[in-house]
């Protein structure tokens, strides 16, 4: 693989990782999911993710239809986005639930794989900004990997959720909460540099 699409994809995977984080996400899944069976909370899982893939896809491969609909610019939305997400990982690092990475609504069983675990949580605001700020000026193999690699983390969720009670039990909830800091700082420097390159752009800086 080229050098520059390795290093793009590595940025990718890093970025979604850090705002989706299965391993932080999942108490938050045991605990939407109190009292299914092993085998309705796989059901779960799997309607969880794949709704939040087929969410954060459509954004991706809309995404310039989008900035050209609303005339938003790609300074003006990497400077917002920015903020967004270092908004997200900064409530991140004070072990605080993100306001808008969460839902305070707890609905039935037979809806909780669509709200609030699909959206917000897996393809909240966070997600879709990280996602359309790799694609706001890219080719189309940049899409395909950005698409890829969200369907590859799609996956890891599933499977972290699914085995969850294995890996909170494995893991404990102190560790998990030490990678979600983590994952927040990783967050905060990213919509800092989102922030820093909008601006250049915005004002033809090098």
């Amino acid at each position: 693989m080229d050098q520059n699409l390795l290093t793009f994809s590595l940025s990718v995977f890093t970025g979604f990782f850090a705002i989706m984080n299965p391993i932080a996400n999942t108490p938050i899944f045991l605990g939407l999911a109190e009292g299914q069976d092993q085998k309705e909370k796989k059901v779960i899982a799997k309607q969880a993710t794949i709704t939040a893939f087929i969410i954060v896809a459509s954004f991706v491969i809309l995404g310039k239809y989008i900035f050209e609909l609303f005339g938003i610019t790609i300074p003006a939305f990497k400077i917002t986005g920015g903020i967004l997400i270092f908004y997200v990982g900064f409530e991140m690092l004070l072990s605080q639930k993100s306001k808008i990475h969460s839902s305070k609504e707890v609905v039935g069983s037979d809806s909780i794989a669509i709200s609030p675990l699909a959206i917000p949580i897996l393809a909240g605001p966070g997600t879709i900004v990280t996602a359309m700020n790799h694609v706001t000026d890219a080719n189309y193999l940049h899409i395909a990997i950005v698409i890829a690699i969200f369907g590859l983390m799609a996956f890891l969720t599933y499977l972290a959720f699914s085995l969850s009670d294995y890996i909170v039990k494995k893991i404990g909830t102190h560790l998990i909460t030490v990678i979600g800091k983590l994952m927040g700082l990783i967050l905060a420097i990213m919509g800092t540099g989102m922030v820093v390159e909008g601006i250049k752009l915005a004002f033809g800086l090098k």
